[in-house]
């Protein structure tokens, strides 16, 4: 009849599987291991870190020199509490102290410019001091050099305290030493449109301590601000009771309270805002007594 006896056996094997008669032990497939729960990482003490110069990293444009028609410039929107300097490197790499190193300064020489203090000021890049674009592989501009951490575009603001500068709120600013801001970016164009600037990293040194700036989705009603039952928003999404205080990796949602962060780490791997996989919980709690 054209039917094999090795093809009747997976024939019964197969009902079988699907209908088990009565007595006999239900077939189930085999269960995969338990995988362990992302890690939890309990921040007992953050603290707020003053910014003396800030990048609006959203405005940032290339645009182009209108005296010289083959290269761009670099623009951005900024504040500053006291006077510096802002400094446009290209292909650029990071060594001691934060500071930032051009790997090609006789063809890119970095572009320094002063700047007095102010919020909202508009940078734009001195005309001839651009870059030609046309030289390089998209590749090449697209992402950081592979293995050198070397970005396309990097944008040092600095300031200095004055000696004997007063804060914002009237207290004594005990350091003078240089305060940056460094972004880093890749520059990217799609299917012939103007070159846009995508920011991949930025750091911050203060007192001669180097932060890495990473934005947490939903910080701004959270318990790290301050919590009140009035306040919509600020509730764990599981509980609807707690204030959340707990972000989600890589994602960077914070959306949780620490009590439920800590149980659905072992029921799901999943973030309850995006069901992206969580690859770590981190738990943010604020030392009231350091602003």
């Amino acid at each position: 009849m054209g039917i094999s006896f090795s093809s009747n056996r997976r024939r019964r094997n197969s009902y079988y599987h699907q209908n088990p008669p009565p007595g006999w032990p239900a077939i189930r497939p085999p269960v995969a291991p338990l995988q362990p729960p992302p890690p939890y990482v309990e921040h007992q003490n953050a603290k707020k870190v003053k910014n003396d110069v800030n990048v609006h990293k959203a405005t940032l444009r290339l645009e182009i020199d209108e005296q010289n028609p083959d290269q761009h410039l670099v623009s951005f929107v900024f504040d500053a509490l006291y006077d510096g300097s802002i400094t446009i490197l290209y292909f650029a790499k990071e060594e001691a102290d934060c500071r930032f190193v051009p790997l090609f300064p006789e063809a890119f020489t970095p572009v320094q410019v002063p700047f007095q203090k102010g919020v909202g000021q508009k940078f734009r890049q001195p005309s001839g001091t651009g870059i030609d674009l046309g030289f390089f592989e998209l590749d090449d501009l697209s992402k950081p050099s592979p293995g050198e951490d070397v970005f396309p575009l990097v944008i040092s603001a600095e300031t200095c305290v004055p000696p004997d500068s007063i804060d914002h709120i009237g207290e004594p600013v005990p350091d003078t030493s240089p305060r940056m801001q460094i972004t880093q970016a890749v520059l990217e164009k799609n299917n012939g449109d103007a070159f846009q600037v995508k920011v991949i990293k930025q750091i911050l040194w203060i007192d001669e301590v180097r932060y890495e700036l990473r934005e947490i989705y939903g910080i701004a009603t959270s318990a790290v601000e301050g919590f009140d039952d009035n306040d919509p928003g600020k509730e764990c999404v599981i509980c609807m009771t707690e204030p959340k205080d707990t972000a989600v990796l890589p994602c960077r949602h914070m959306c949780m309270c620490s009590d439920c962060a800590k149980e659905l780490r072992i029921q799901s791997n999943k973030c309850p805002i995006c069901r992206q996989p969580i690859e770590e919980l981190i738990e943010i709690k604020m030392n009231k007594g350091e602003q």
